[in-house]
């Protein structure tokens, strides 16, 4: 049952004027809601046009955001990037106003079970492969949350007798309260976000409200490798599936004789050989064992899962290839903005690397990373905010050969002069792209036209 009639009638306050904020906007403002989109910046700072969004009835307050804004709201909406300890939402908590985050309001509006992934690094790619193996049962698949279309809007379009695939960042977990995926996943937890969730324990119960509301039918997928994440088991509801990597597992989904295998109630079911995966690493084969778990419980055919697994490419920005020039493979990996998805990618190579990193510091502990980067990284191109504390680190660790560049365009020339096969161009940064670039995605796109004019 679609619960709209919720929201009908209701004065609603939406932070953030990003495209998960205007799609719950123009969703609520159907649905029968008086809508205000507010946001920090200014107009004349946005390069999106709001004429639309006034047509439409919806009111709009962009620059200052003071306690005028919450005079008779009755739900405070936060899009994904909007944190919860800002002021006005604290003032709002206070007043009462029931705070919820774009994506409970999706949970509220879905027809359809949801399917929900969520992890320290993978998501993007796990949540893509789910997409793509649910689509072979036949049943309505629509795929978003932390990636494409906003999550409410995807929500709206499947009917009962679909799913709901969702990627959900600790940000977006925030501010959950009904929200109760018939399906979970999460695949690990490193420090990450620490300068917005400031402790572990604060990051590690904001991702565990993923499965805090589901029941006893409800599934969770949990890696069994990382300890964290295992211990998870412990405070959940529902029925616990674990993966691994590295064991054979009682009961789970785990490599076993380079095979992916699935065990549960008596049944052993093979899957599918990790040579023929098409997405290589170690950490790509989490990813697949995560995902067909998930698959596996949804109602996906074995064998139709192992077709996906042969064929799914990967996503964008993740250990992509993007050009070979003169015998030197160049690869976009700048949807690594921590040290540990950087690490994946190191690894994902045998060695001699030319690694471009960088960007805006999360200060988390980079000492595994450069110990990595010593073994692995021919040439080390720092740039941006972190360049200082990262030259810091990796020195600190022996790596040699440490560059910082000036601007992002200098990076890449720096990279191209330096590389001789065998060697690879790899940009993994291990930071966030918001001292030069509006996100992951746009860095990544600048990276490829860059190298592209190199050919």
């Amino acid at each position: 049952m679609i619960r709209q009639t919720e929201f009908a009638n209701k004065k609603i306050l939406i932070l953030g004027a990003g495209i998960s904020g205007i799609s719950v906007a123009n969703i609520l403002q159907r649905l029968g809601a008086s809508v205000t989109v507010s946001d920090a910046k200014p107009g004349d700072k946005f390069d999106r046009d709001f004429t639309e969004l006034k047509e439409a009835g919806i009111g709009l307050a962009l620059g200052n955001q003071n306690e005028e804004l919450l005079a008779g709201i009755d739900y405070l909406v936060l899009s994904p990037g909007i944190s919860i300890y800002l002021p006005l939402v604290a003032t709002a908590q206070a007043r009462g106003i029931a705070v919820v985050s774009e994506v409970e309001i999706a949970f509220r509006l879905s027809a359809a079970p949801m399917v929900a992934i969520t992890g320290t690094n993978g998501k993007t790619t796990t949540t893509t492969l789910v997409g793509e193996i649910l689509k072979t049962t036949g049943r309505q698949v629509a795929v978003g949350g932390n990636i494409g279309a906003a999550l409410s809007e995807q929500a709206l379009e499947v009917g009962a007798e679909g799913f709901v695939v969702a990627e959900i960042s600790s940000f977006q977990l925030e501010g959950v309260s009904r929200f109760c995926p018939r399906i979970a996943a999460v695949l690990n937890l490193t420090p990450d976000h620490l300068d917005r969730h400031r402790t572990m324990q604060v990051y590690q119960e904001t991702k565990e409200r993923i499965f805090r509301k589901q029941q006893a039918k409800d599934y969770l997928i949990l890696n069994y490798d990382d300890k964290a994440v295992r211990t998870m088991a412990e405070r959940a509801p529902g029925k616990v599936v674990f993966f691994s990597r590295q064991q054979p597992l009682e009961s789970g989904i785990f490599v076993k004789d380079g095979q992916i295998v699935l065990q549960w109630e008596g049944k052993t079911v093979p899957i599918c050989a990790v040579e023929n995966i098409k997405i290589k690493g170690g950490h790509n084969v989490e990813n697949a064992l995560a995902a067909c778990a998930i698959g596996y419980f949804a109602g996906a055919r074995p064998a139709a899962m192992a077709e996906v697994l042969k064929t799914f490419p990967g996503v964008e920005h993740r250990i992509e290839p993007v050009a070979e020039i003169a015998g030197v493979a160049y690869y976009n990996d700048s949807k690594a903005t921590n040290p540990e998805s950087s690490i994946k990618a190191l690894e994902a190579f045998a060695g001699h690397i030319i690694l471009i990193a960088g960007g805006r510091d999360k200060n988390t502990d980079l000492t595994e990373f450069m110990k990595l980067a010593k073994e692995r990284v021919d040439h080390l191109i720092l740039l941006g905010e972190a360049k200082e504390r990262f030259a810091a680190a990796a020195a600190q660790q022996g790596v040699q050969n440490i560059h910082q560049a000036a601007s992002f365009t200098e990076a890449v020339t720096l990279a191209h002069e330096l590389a001789r096969q065998p060697q690879v161009v790899l940009l993994s940064p291990a930071c966030a792209s918001y001292d030069m670039f509006n996100n992951y995605e746009e860095r990544g796109k600048v990276f490829k036209e860059l190298v592209r004019r190199l050919g």
